[in-house]
């Protein structure tokens, strides 16, 4: 009988014992970071691995030979992708696998198929309904610069705190540029007269002008959004100076109602407090008028955004951003048509960080049949990318010399 009721409280202590700690993991698990879906983008030359995460978390990254493989070390997180996940390669990376790798602690690893280099590595911070990022951008190296890596992991070990730039950007001497597409979502912009859609031409040109910037060798290149969603203006400019951008360049095409037979060209836009026409009045109004769409109020900020304006006003920046809109202006006029006084300005939310040189670029005229068909010809978007990287690099280039990127005969026109 005494046997049968230890037994018995051995079994319910036991139990106890085994709910308690189910409880208590279960409790643990839905205070982990998230990482909601994962995916490889890129080709052979540069690789991409992006993952979603319900919030932005810290993360370091090493690297291990023989064979090759790229380690990112995470507080330990739940993983809820698909069985599928990582059996796919791609680029240069030929399988991925993740994990639990120690208690506290979870692990990705990325199976390279030859020597690569980490070139960049970020986190982004969640805009509107779209998850926190988690961006790591692989490049090909030689086997000696990669085994030299790996006997010094500090040197590859990065921690990052929501919208921080990682040390690896930090000790890059390369330009930054954020470019921005404008519109996305429900938001669709301008549609031409033919149904082309804004935000689709502003995505498609942005695509190319970054891979084009890219191929230079001299910048890092990032873009707000590189698919159909919706982002917030304000938030455009939190992703761009979180990343500690040293150039934005907004992307747009536009519209008008009277004389859409003769208006046509494209223009470039910086911020002031007072516009320099009713046109660009109206062009920012409208503009600004995005966030609205997607039930973004703007009310609240007003009074926040007018101090912003009237000290980038005053500040260095606005003579940058001045510079650099000239410069483009003059690379658009050898390229393209461009209205009458194509460089103008006005209040547009999307260019009110006061510590970044910020530009808008209209391409052209949707409204416009001709402008309509250039702005989604493969030639004409050609020559136009060309005539802003040429405007890129007359704007960077006394740091492009500095650095060595480039002798000054180079960028020389």
């Amino acid at each position: 009988m005494i046997r049968s009721i230890q037994i018995k409280t051995a079994i319910f202590l036991a139990l106890a014992i085994f709910t308690g700690a189910s409880r208590a993991e279960e409790a643990d698990s839905s205070a982990k970071p998230v990482a909601e879906a994962a995916r490889l983008a890129g080709d052979a030359v540069r690789t991409r691995f992006v993952m979603d995460l319900v919030e932005p978390v810290d993360f370091a990254i090493s690297t291990l030979a023989d064979p090759y493989r790229v380690i990112i070390d995470l507080p330990e997180t739940r993983f809820d992708f698909g069985e599928d996940a990582g059996k796919d390669g791609r680029g240069l990376v030929s399988a991925w696998r993740y994990g639990r790798f120690a208690r506290g602690k979870s692990r990705i690893v990325l199976d390279a198929v030859e020597p690569v280099t980490v070139d960049k590595s970020f986190i982004l911070p969640p805009v509107d309904d779209q998850p926190a990022r988690l961006v790591l951008d692989l490049v090909k190296t030689t086997r000696e610069a990669f085994l030299e890596g790996v006997s010094r992991p500090e040197a590859s070990a990065h921690t990052v705190t929501k919208g921080d730039k990682l040390t690896a950007k930090q000790a890059s001497s390369r330009p930054l540029i954020v470019i921005d597409p404008g519109h996305g979502g429900i938001d669709t912009g301008a549609t031409g007269r033919g149904g082309t859609l804004e935000k689709q031409v502003a995505l498609d040109f942005s695509s190319l002008l970054k891979r084009k910037l890219e191929e230079t060798g001299r910048y890092d290149v990032e873009m707000t959004r590189d698919s159909d969603v919706f982002i917030p203006l304000k938030n455009r400019v939190e992703i761009a100076r979180s990343l500690e951008a040293d150039l934005f360049i907004s992307v747009h095409a536009d519209s008008v109602r009277v004389g859409k037979n003769e208006v046509r060209g494209a223009s470039v836009y910086t911020l002031s407090e007072k516009a320099s026409d009713a046109v660009a009045a109206e062009l920012a109004e409208r503009e600004n008028r995005s966030d609205i769409i997607a039930g973004v109020h703007l009310e609240d900020e007003q009074s926040e955004v007018a101090d912003i304006l009237i000290d980038l006003a005053r500040r260095e920046t606005k003579k940058f951003s001045i510079f650099f809109a000239r410069t483009l202006v003059d690379e658009l006029k050898s390229a393209a048509r461009v209205i009458k006084n194509p460089h103008r300005s006005a209040g547009f939310r999307v260019l009110e960080a006061h510590d970044m040189p910020s530009a808008l670029v209209e391409l052209g005229y949707l409204s416009n049949r001709l402008d309509e068909k250039l702005l989604t010809s493969d030639e004409w978007r050609e020559r136009m990318s060309t005539s802003l990287v040429a405007a890129v690099d007359r704007f960077f280039r006394p740091r492009l010399v500095r650095n060595g990127a480039v002798s000054s005969a180079e960028t020389a026109r």
